[in-house]
């Protein structure tokens, strides 16, 4: 069964649709368009109507517009709307209206996506599952994610992100999840909010849109736990909180090892031990958050735990891969953390500790020591206090046990004047000064983060590193 038909799609746009299509899915980019596709011109950098006329040469099923653009076919398959971003938000409300589904959302300043990731793990060996493609939680991404969603959905995660007031409420209404979760409240997007209390309001708000019944999973270990819960309670929704301080899904003990993560827990009073196939804390308390999303949602959670052995991280948000560094010695190697994707001061703190818990090896490089070294980018989006939370990070205690922390960014450079003489590495403007640089600065027997904000292309980092020798997945 076709995901829209156009007289169905028209009917839940409230637009007029040209000619007798049906499409099998939803796109925004021709990038990354799939013959089938319902192409969405959205205006963002770029107005996508530009590139109506290209998306159907690669075989779009039709495309979402406000007007006809040029060097389109009059008759062409089209579904015209007033507003194309309006119309895709009317397509989003239909796809979840009409889907039976158990539905979760998810916010928090930290985490979001790999608990999202976590979930969609977890889920999906228990019944049909959907979830948003990778960070598509904005103004455009929830509506996108609802639209896109098949009919015989069994279970829906929606990530819900900001980055100013105002923005979560109205796309949790959107969503109507029968779950919200908030992994955490943290300095994020300072810039847009005076203060955390704030931005825990907004966090809080995601609570606005669940359905009547719902519950809301709370993290129980940070200081606007109240905030969250109060929320919680002026919605009427039932409160499952999570943490060492968690009074349903309590945190008893977490051991971090070279490659996994064993948490011990209690899960409503009945223990609860399970592994995560990746190192840190932080896993811990998603994946623990997750468990309670998954229990809240009907799911079987023994083996939602089963199956939360089986998630690892992906791309720029915390994977771990061996680069071989010699084809024929293959032990002639490091260890390479890409947490490129983003960055603020609490995924920084927690990445950080995963470095500094990392096992090097030694004797096995030009350099006999085998180190633990950070390459950090700015972080962005900090307010007025940017340069205090970047020199706040020396403080840190997994900071003060690393070998070699490597700066870059105006930002970083507060960081770079507060490390100790012997910890102080490189400290360079952009991501690609730095590149340059690499083969002199790692050896075989190293551990490496590279982590900071996206604008700060420290992917240019990873990728150089990755060059440097021939990438294997962790086992």
């Amino acid at each position: 069964m076709s995901l829209w038909t156009a007289q169905e799609a028209a009917a839940a746009s409230g637009g007029k649709a040209q000619g007798n299509w049906a499409c099998e899915g939803v796109s925004i980019d021709t990038r990354t368009l799939a013959p089938g596709d319902l192409f969405v011109a959205l205006k963002d950098l770029r107005d996508g109507h530009d590139f109506v006329a290209q998306a159907l040469e690669k075989g779009a099923a039709a495309a979402l517009v406000s007007r006809i653009p040029e060097g389109v076919a009059k008759d062409a398959p089209l579904l015209i709307v007033e507003d194309v971003l309006k119309g895709l938000e009317r397509l989003g409300a239909a796809g979840r209206a009409r889907t039976g589904a158990r539905v979760a959302a998810i916010t928090g300043s930290v985490g979001k996506t790999s608990t999202k990731e976590m979930l969609l793990t977890m889920l999906s060996e228990q019944g049909r599952t959907h979830a948003s493609v990778a960070s598509y939680n904005n103004h455009w991404g929830v509506p996108l994610t609802l639209a896109r969603m098949p009919r015989d959905t069994q279970f829906a995660i929606i990530e819900i992100g900001t980055n100013h007031p105002g923005e979560i409420a109205p796309l949790a209404k959107l969503a109507r999840p029968h779950v919200a979760m908030v992994t955490t409240v943290a300095p994020a997007h300072l810039e847009a909010f005076e203060d955390v209390n704030r931005i825990a309001d907004e966090k809080a708000s995601i609570f606005e849109g669940v359905s009547p019944g719902g519950m809301a999973v709370v993290n129980a270990d940070i200081e606007t736990t109240e905030t969250l819960r109060a929320k919680a309670a002026d919605q009427k929704l039932k409160a499952l909180t999570f943490g060492t301080h968690g009074d349903q899904f309590r945190l008893k003990d977490v051991l971090v090892q070279a490659d996994v993560t064993v948490v011990q827990a209690d899960a409503e009073e009945v223990p609860l031990l399970f592994k995560i196939a990746s190192p840190g804390r932080h896993f811990a308390m998603n994946g623990l958050g997750a468990l309670a999303v998954c229990k809240a949602l009907g799911a079987d959670l023994a083996l939602a735990a089963q199956a939360l052995g089986r998630w690892q991280p992906y791309a720029g948000r915390g994977v771990r891969e061996t680069i071989v560094l010699d084809p024929v010695e293959r032990h002639l190697s490091l260890n390479l953390i890409d947490d490129s994707y983003n960055a603020n001061p609490a995924s920084m703190a927690a990445a950080l500790e995963v470095l500094a818990a990392s096992e090097v090896r030694h004797d096995i490089g030009r350099v006999s020591k085998g180190r633990r070294i950070a390459i950090l980018g700015d972080m962005k989006e900090l307010g007025k206090e940017e340069r205090a939370l970047h020199a706040g990070l020396a403080d840190l205690e997994a900071t003060q046990k690393l070998d070699v922390v490597h700066c870059i960014g105006p930002l970083m450079k507060a960081l770079y004047d507060q490390l100790p003489e012997h910890q102080r590495g490189l400290w360079a403007e952009t991501s690609a000064d730095l590149a340059g640089e690499l083969r002199g600065l790692l050896d075989s027997g190293d551990v490496v983060l590279a982590k900071g904000s996206l604008s700060m292309r420290l992917a240019v980092i990873v990728d150089a590193i990755r060059k440097m020798g021939h990438p294997e997945p962790a086992a």
